[in-house]
């Protein structure tokens, strides 16, 4: 007679554990823990050419915080700033924003199989899913809950693990296709540091979120935008939304319409028009589009002042 093995849950890495311990309260989570509190990399560092490097055990709060990195950084500061409730920045780092599970309710109710837990089927398809993508790309339909990771997304930063080198975000993430995973971190593998591009002269970036008033630690829609205006015309724009797609994208319509353009109302409103280019919302999530709209029109005028 032969025994079958038993299949032992893969460990997680914790660090604040805001997310991670949620999880194993709910009981969606279990099995074997690793601290990596002590052996991650953590702080801000600055290259020559005035580059930000950020340790992936770097608190949200200390990111928020930090005034180069607002000067240098700014869209990404405000992200961090507007990210949760002040008590959790103070204990949640960037790697672990980047490598958190999906927020959806179907996924947090142990008792309820979805793509990301082994099941055939996204329960949210057909079931409740009124804070759902509005870009449907297949398979699962929750929005990926990282606001950091948009705003990382805006400024082309790279990640670095303790297995690759300069990963971009979208390879960090994925396409959102695979409704299996939440990002592309192979068994064992952690995130070590965040590497950002030296700011463009005269760039200038904003944040902003809508959110419901019951659900305001996780946005509806998001938006992190970067712009250099010279000679009164978009010299450059980078417009990278959340919470309408299972990974954060690159609004590439709105910037085509953006891009050498001179700096005006009827331009900007035509480019905030664009921002919806592609959307294939889901019967509860069409008013995502009218959100996403209204915050690059929102954040477009504020950066052309």
């Amino acid at each position: 007679m032969s025994i079958a093995p038993v299949m032992m849950p893969e460990a997680e890495f914790r660090a604040a554990g805001t997310d991670l311990s949620e999880r194993r309260r709910s009981g969606v989570s279990k099995g074997p823990l690793i601290d990596i509190t002590r052996s991650g990399e953590s702080g801000i560092s600055w290259d020559a050419n005035g580059a930000a490097s950020i340790g992936a055990l770097t608190t949200i709060a200390v990111v928020a915080a930090d005034a180069r990195l607002a000067a240098g950084y700014p869209g990404l500061a405000a992200s961090a700033q507007g990210l949760a409730t002040p008590q959790v920045r103070h204990l949640a780092t960037i790697g672990g924003n980047l490598a958190q599970r999906s927020r959806c309710w179907y996924f947090r109710n142990p008792h309820i199989d979805c793509l990301k837990k082994g099941g055939d089927a996204c329960p949210a398809r057909t079931g409740n899913h009124l804070y759902g993508v509005a870009f449907d790309l297949g398979g699962c339909v929750a929005p990926h809950p990282s606001t950091l990771a948009a705003a990382l997304l805006a400024y082309d930063a790279r990640v670095m693990t303790n297995q690759r080198d300069a990963l971009t975000i979208t390879a960090l993430l994925g396409d959102g296709s695979d409704g299996r995973r939440d990002h592309a971190l192979a068994p064992g593998e952690m995130i070590i540091r965040i590497v950002l591009p030296p700011p463009l002269p005269g760039e200038r970036a904003a944040y902003k979120r809508a959110i419901g008033r019951a659900h305001a630690e996780w946005p509806l829609v998001e938006l992190c935008a970067r712009a250099v205006i010279a000679d009164g015309t978009f010299q450059l724009v980078r417009l990278a939304a959340g919470g309408i797609a299972p990974v954060p994208l690159r609004l590439a319509a709105c910037e085509a319409a953006l891009q050498g353009r001179a700096v005006d109302a009827a331009v900007i409103a035509d480019a905030a028009r664009q921002a919806v280019s592609g959307a294939t919302p889901l019967p509860m999530t069409a008013y995502k589009l009218d959100l996403l709209e209204g915050l690059v029109r929102d954040l477009l005028e504020q950066l052309a002042v």
